[in-house]
């Protein structure tokens, strides 16, 4: 829980909320995984995942100049919102 820095108490939750509500399977051993089935939640996650990268490059891909040329490319929150926003109504189909 620490790599996604949030409490234990709060991933062990939404989990258990989703097995209970049939989005993620659970072994018998308490270990919870995805369910192949489950094909829009897979392209959901791997939405979520591809923004996270995006966030999260790597400080060698953005030059360390100041000047506008070699400035890192600024994302529009509002084009990322509608993306989360359209992953989000395909997963509600």
């Amino acid at each position: 829980m620490e790599h996604l820095d949030i409490p234990h108490g709060t991933a062990t939750t939404t989990l258990k909320r989703l097995h209970e509500n049939g989005y993620i399977g659970k072994t018998a051993d308490s270990y919870y995984h995805a369910l192949d089935h489950r094909e829009d939640l897979r392209r959901y996650v791997a939405g979520l995942d591809q923004l996270n990268r995006m966030f999260n490059q790597s400080d060698e891909s953005h030059p360390s100049t100041p000047d506008a040329e070699n400035a890192p490319e600024t994302i529009d929150d509002t084009a990322i919102e509608a993306e989360v926003a359209a992953l989000e109504d395909e997963l509600e189909q």
